[in-house]
């Protein structure tokens, strides 16, 4: 097997991949500090119990709604604009939201200060919708029917997204905690602009048509397109559509990472050590950096792993990846409810959260970039960024329960909120064992 996964990818697959990274290094600078900066700084002055309600409420919202919008960013590109015309005003509506929550920040008037910070939230909600969707569809565009070598490309892309999802708790991170939380925002829209910049000059050399048009400009022949879908197809769309209401669950628990175990690593985990000799307290949202690392670090040698056991015939099927990672996400939590149990008398050890993170990311792997080459395999050509919406509809899903759950971490024992997550994302995996069969039939060969 070689090792070269790297080589034989269009070259627009490397634009994207750093203009990915740049803009997901704004979104989770951006959420490493969401429910701090509301719990610590917006909410001050609250019971505790209630702040964080309403701060995981809001982030459950926020987090929910950047993946509902790409179903209508999907629709737009589709239809009206092409996807390429979206990915550009999406990026550069992202910085402006990002400078307007640094400007909640400053400002003392708290009208102002609750307007700012809304407006932000709104005009990073609309700029997900146009991006999210709209990026991975060209990526699945540049490969035609190399279905293969597809997949690498799509780990390849998703490394960039954890590549700038590491950098960015770090610096954003560290910047909110010595000098205020303004300069993090700033720092986030500093980032997702070199993005925007990067865009503008690659795109028209190195992505050459893919996404300029919406598919109605793109071709008007009469073909299998065009025609009403066959029922293969509509069973293939169900399949996906099934596995979109199992991920859901995944993403519940997995986006508990921004709020119950950020909160955690907060108040509940030992973050002090010594460097230097000095002693030094450690930013929590430096956690939030564990799982892109891992992703970088993993992700090509999962892809590397998948590729040795299908020239051996042993890789498992897509719906079992599915499986597999339902499997492990419960089991991270599981490791939660253990160090929860444990931090009820004193301040745990930081490695309890660096193995639930390191269970997660390999979960996450086994779900996320597949799902996302599943879409751009199974779905029509002609409804394929508007199916690639639907797709982060789930997440819209998980992501919003996940805030809403995390609403009560306060309310409950936490090791009792953290077993909860584990026992319902196991329950659904074995459910999701008992389908594997019919799905895989709908899903044909891919």
């Amino acid at each position: 097997m070689k090792l070269d996964f790297l080589k034989g990818h269009p070259k627009g697959l490397y634009l994207l991949f750093c203009v990915e990274m740049w803009e997901r290094f704004s979104y989770y600078g951006m959420r490493a500090l969401l429910v701090l900066y509301m719990v610590q700084y917006l909410f001050a002055g609250m019971n505790n119990d209630v702040a964080t309600q309403y701060a995981g409420n809001i982030y459950g919202w926020y987090t929910g709604l950047v993946y509902l919008t790409p179903l209508v960013g999907g629709y737009l590109a589709d239809r009206y604009f092409g996807q390429r015309k979206c990915i550009a005003t999406g990026t550069a509506v992202m910085s402006i939201g990002l400078f307007v929550l640094a400007l909640s920040v400053v400002t003392p008037d708290i009208f102002y200060k609750d307007t700012f910070f809304v407006l932000g939230l709104i005009l990073m909600i609309l700029a997900n919708g146009l991006v999210k969707s709209n990026i991975s569809t060209i990526v699945g565009m540049l490969y035609g029917d190399d279905k293969q070598k597809r997949d690498a490309g799509f780990t390849i892309f998703y490394m960039g997204i954890n590549l700038g999802a590491f950098f960015s708790p770090l610096i954003c991170g560290t910047l909110a905690s010595v000098y205020g939380f303004q300069y993090g925002f700033i720092a986030a829209g500093v980032g997702v602009l070199i993005g925007f910049l990067i865009y503008k000059l690659g795109e028209k050399p190195l992505l050459q048509d893919c996404g300029l048009n919406p598919y109605t400009q793109v071709s008007t022949s009469n073909n299998s397109e065009d025609r009403e879908l066959r029922l293969r197809e509509k069973r293939k769309l169900w399949a996906l559509y099934i596995l979109m209401a199992f991920s859901v669950v995944f993403w519940l628990s997995y986006e508990q990472a921004g709020c119950s175990m950020a909160l955690f690593a907060e108040n509940e985990t030992n973050r002090a050590i010594a460097m230097f000799g000095n002693p030094f307290v450690m930013p929590s949202q430096y956690f939030q950096s564990l799982n892109p690392l891992f992703i970088v670090t993993f992700a090509p040698i999962m892809s590397i792993l998948w590729g040795i056991l299908h020239s051996n015939k042993k890789e498992p099927t897509s719906v079992q990846k599915f499986t597999i990672g339902l499997g492990l996400i419960s089991v991270a939590y599981l490791i939660m409810s253990i160090a929860a149990h444990y931090s009820a008398s004193s301040l745990v050890s930081p490695m309890w959260l660096v193995g639930a993170f390191f269970v997660a990311t390999i979960a996450e792997l086994c779900i996320s970039p597949i799902g996302l080459s599943l879409v751009t395999k199974l779905a029509p050509v002609k409804f394929a960024s508007l199916i690639m919406g639907c797709w982060f509809l789930s997440s819209f899903i998980g992501n919003l329960g996940a805030g809403v759950f995390a609403g009560f971490y306060e309310k409950i024992s936490h090791s009792v909120f953290f077993a909860i997550l584990a026992i319902n994302s196991a329950i659904v995996c074995l459910v999701l064992v008992l389908l594997i069969p019919l799905l895989k039939k709908w899903m044909g060969k891919s």
